[in-house]
Parts: structure tokens; sequence; C-alpha cells
């Protein structure tokens, strides 16, 4: 790729910068890259749209107005932006829990996706992307693993004929089970053979797309073995043609505002974490930059243009671009030829996905949310790393089993912010020793071998001292200075504090009373210069006496130790 393409991500709209550069030995392989993602991301979307409870033409609407709005307003070469089933997952939690069909289902969804849209241009505008903090990975990973199920069970009844329903998972999975005895079989062999091939492909034949070749195969069995004559459920009419643009109905949208402004930020949080690290990852692969503001307006107008259509929320599909980037795409015209392709199947090929039966769907809905929102890798790394991690998304997982995918989104903001506050107010606040023949002074719990002083305590704090830590370092303190052990010193380590308010100032004010009332001499290391200001402002150093502000902790030890040596002297 040119330099010109690597340097400059152009503005507004950056196509009008680097369409005009465009070289003809790019073609091919953006073409064979656009060609490839359609073929792949065509018959998957018919099943986002289910997940998502609208038409099937309306994951296509999506996929189209996705890739191409994205394509004018991006700075990634190599993301390909279109329905996902993590986004449909939600769209249709909100679509669930509205209990709307038909028409009303999809002017429900365009109309989450036009909020989504504008919320990521919003985010943009005011330069807000630390917002997407709010979900933590851990939680993240538990809401779409819980979604993935929630999806799984809704789409069994497909597969075997039968029925299933009720308010959770739990239950929708009993009702199932009870209904087992009235499978209809043409459905069930045309299930499990489904998901046997879709299934053997993914783990024999990776290479091979598995849901191009699932529907292929599915409508040459239903126009072979005339499954819709043996009582097979089918997806039914599909029009030919484009939609008109147009707004999602109002009063539809005002009877449900709650629903949609949730799933809206839901789909923000994941939308966004996933797009600002997807294209960074690709833009450091191949050495270009990316704007991360700009690609955040991309996926706006992507969103926008999408729900304009009655399409579905859009956003960076992993998947789709992993195969663009190794199908060889140069720029966005990759994602260009995507989006006509699309169109060219609304346009010639859509009726022919009428014949197709439900069963396929429901196979590669499953193959889709299983492999593509369950990690377990991520869950044994958690369980590895941290037990509490774990736990927090284990905690999803069950909210979203329990009460839907539209309310666990909540739990799961609740729970990310109980994690903050849990996280923020209790930081670490270790004993520190010596390592011998050294001045560094290190954790002891870690290193129990290193020196200690008797009668001095080092202890380091390793986070802000504000209202919300106040308390936590109070008693820590505390514990040290009325403790079995009594000290003589008490030196604080306050490299890790980057900041203090009034409170953490006036409770370092009370700590050092205390510790004059204990007879223990308390002396202060590392202090930050920001912090040193507010505790110069609080008096407090006029108090502890500028000879007990000390540059290091050994600094610190040292002159207790030659304190202790002159009245031991007297």
């Amino acid at each position: 790729m040119s330099r010109q393409m690597r340097d400059a991500p152009g503005g507004l709209l950056p196509i009008a910068v680097w369409l005009p550069r465009y070289e003809r030995r790019w073609l091919r392989p953006d073409v064979i890259a656009g060609v490839a993602v359609a073929a792949m991301i065509v018959p998957k979307n018919l099943g986002y749209a289910e997940i998502a409870g609208v038409p099937v033409q309306n994951g296509l609407y999506a996929a189209a107005a996705g890739a191409i709005v994205y394509a004018l307003f991006c700075t990634s070469r190599h993301i390909s932006t279109g329905p996902s089933s993590s986004l449909a997952t939600v769209a249709g939690g909100a679509v669930v829990v509205t209990a709307v069909a038909g028409d009303d289902a999809a002017q429900l969804v365009a109309a989450i996706t036009l909020v989504t849209g504008v919320l990521f241009l919003l985010l943009a505008v005011l330069r807000m992307g630390w917002i997407a903090q709010f979900l933590s990975r851990a939680v993240v990973t538990g809401f779409l693993a819980g979604a993935a199920v929630d999806v799984v069970v809704g789409e069994l009844p497909k597969l075997t004929g039968t029925s299933g329903d009720g308010d959770n998972v739990w239950r929708e999975f009993a009702s199932w089970v009870g209904g087992l005895g009235d499978i209809h079989p043409p459905t069930l062999v045309v299930g499990v053979l489904a998901l046997a091939v879709i299934l053997a492909l993914r783990f024999w034949a990776p290479k091979v797309p598995g849901a191009l070749t699932l529907v292929v195969g599915g409508l040459l069995a239903s126009y072979l073995f005339d499954l819709g004559g043996r009582d097979v459920a089918l997806v039914g009419p599909v029009p030919t043609g484009l939609p008109v643009p147009q707004l999602p109905s109002l009063d539809l949208a005002l009877q449900h505002v709650p629903e949609i402004v949730i799933a809206a930020l839901a789909l923000l949080l994941i939308g966004f974490s996933q797009t600002a690290g997807d294209a960074r990852a690709f833009a450091t692969r191949h050495r270009y930059r990316i704007d991360e503001n700009q690609e955040a307006v991309a996926q706006g107008m992507a969103n926008v243009g999408a729900g304009l259509v009655q399409g579905m929320p859009v956003s960076t599909s992993l998947s789709a671009s992993s195969l663009n980037e190794s199908a060889g795409a140069r720029t966005p015209v990759a994602s260009l030829t995507t989006g006509a392709l699309v169109i060219l199947t609304l346009l010639l090929l859509a009726p022919l996905f009428s014949e197709l039966p439900k069963a396929v769907l429901g196979a590669i809905i499953i193959d889709a949310v299983v492999f593509g929102m369950i990690n377990l890798k991520e869950f044994a790394r958690l369980l590895r790393v941290s037990r509490f991690d774990f736990w927090i998304a284990v905690a999803a997982v069950v909210g979203v089993l329990s009460v839907g995918v539209l309310f666990g989104i909540v739990i799961g903001v609740a729970l990310s912010l109980g994690w903050l506050v849990y996280v923020s107010t209790r930081p670490a606040m270790p004993l520190l020793g010596r390592e011998p023949g050294t001045q560094v002074f290190r954790d002891l719990d870690l290193n129990a071998a290193d020196e200690t002083f008797p009668g001095i305590g080092v202890m380091r704090l390793d986070g802000g001292l504000f209202f919300a830590t106040a308390e936590a370092f109070d008693k820590r303190i505390r514990g040290l200075l009325t403790g079995d052990q009594p000290l003589t010193a008490l030196v604080l380590d306050l490299e890790g504090a980057g900041f203090i308010d009034s409170q953490g100032a006036a409770k370092v004010t009370e700590i050092r009373d205390l510790a004059e009332a204990e007879g223990v001499t308390l002396r202060l290391a590392r202090v930050k210069p920001q912090v040193l200001t507010v505790l110069k402002a609080q008096g407090i150093l006029d108090q502890i006496g500028a000879d007990r502000v000390h540059g290091d902790v050994h600094g610190a030890v040292e002159a207790q130790l030659a304190d202790s040596t002159d009245d031991q002297a007297q």
C-alpha cells in the first residue's frame, strides 16, 4: 500500500481523500475479498434477522447499508461492518420484552438501530470513548455467553418441530423438553443433519463456508424432497427489491422508550469496544494509521443508514474482517463490493430463500452464537487469573438466563459498576520489607525473607486517597498502630497514590494525631507533587515536619534508625 494511503485518514469523509489515489492493482484483491465476505455473511445475516425477531430480508438490508455506509466514513482498510450474533441478540431481547411482532418488530429494531447510530455519533463528537469501560471484560464475557444460551434454547424448537415458551430461559427449556413427545420426525431429521453438517465443516473443513453450504444444501433438499409438503416449516415469502428509506414509527418508538434506550446503550458499549480494538489490531498489523474518533463516526453513520432502511444494528464483525484481510483486501473498496453483492442478492435471489427450512436456519444460528459468543477459553483464563472476575462472569450468565437479555444488560452494567466500586474502595495496602543487600523495599507477602526493622512499620498505599478509600485507609492504619506488635515509627509509601482529595487530606491529619497519641513517629515517602500540594494546603506537612517527608522509603527508614540511635545515646 502506498505511503499516502497509510498516512492520511482524511477528515470527515475519508473516501474523498483515498479514492482519488486508488491504484488499479488493488482492484482485483479488493473485489475477491468483497466476494468472499458476501458469500459468508449473506446466509448468516438471514439467521441474525431471525435472532432479532425481524423478517430475514431485513438482515440483508442492514448488511448492505452497513458495508456501504461504513466504507464512506471509515479509516480502517480491513474492517467489515454488518449485523452480528451479539447485536442481533440484544435487539431480539428488546423485541421479546415489548412483545411486538411482524412489522412492529421491524420498526422497533430499526428505531433501536437509529438511536444506536446517534449515540455513536455523540460519542465521537464529545470524545467520550471512556464510556465503553462501564462494561468490564468479565461481564461482557458472561453476558454474551448467557445470551448465546438464550438464543440456542429459543432455536431448539425449530430443530424438533415442537414449541417452547416461558418468561426466562429455564422455563423455556423446560417447556421444550416437556413437548418432545410431539416431535415432528421430518423436521428432526432436517435439523439434526443440518447441525451435523455445519459442525463437521467447522471442525474438519474450516475453510469451507459452512453457512453458505448449508443454505444451498437446505434449498436443494427442500426442492428435491418437497419438505414444505411434508409439513417442515419454511422461511416463507421473501420479497425482491430494496426498501424505501424511512424513519421508524414515532408512535411505536414513544411507547417503548425505555427498551429502546437500554438496548441502544448496550449496543453502543458492546459495539464501540469491538470496533476500536479490532480496527487498531488490523492497522498495527498492516502499518497504517486509523482515527478512532472517525471510526466511531463511521459506525454511527452505518447504524443510521441501516436504521433508515428498516435494518438491524451493525458493528465490526471480527470473522468477516479476518476473512476480508486473508482474502487480500487493500482498501474499503472490498466493503463496497460486499455491499453491492448483497444488493444484487436482494434484487435477484431473495425469493429463493423462501424455501429454506427453518430447521436449517436454526442450525446456522446455533453454530453462529455458540462459536461466536461463548468464549470458554476466557472463562478458563478468568478462573485461573482472578476467581472474583470468574464469578462476576458466571453471575452475568445467570442474570441473562433468569431475566432475559435486555434486563440482563442492566444486571451487567450494575455488576460492572459494583465491581468498580468494590475495587476502587479497597486499594491494596501491603507491608514492605527491604530486599537484602539493596535499598529496594518490596511486598512482604510476596517476599517473606526480606529485611524488616523492629518497631518500624512500612506500608504502601496502592491507589488514590479520596472519599471512597479514606475509611479503608483509616482502618488499615489503625490496625497497625494499635496492633499486637508495638510500633515506634510508621513509614507511609505514597508512590502509588496519584490523587488525594480534601477528605483524604483530612484523614492523613487524623492518622497523624492518632500516631502522636500512640507515641508513634509518622513519616511519608515518595509523595507525588500533586499530593504534596494538597497536603501543604491542609497544613499537615507542618505538623509532620519537613524532615519527615522523604524522597524514598530507604531514606525514611534510615532516618528513623538514626533518630532511634540518637535517642538511645542520650
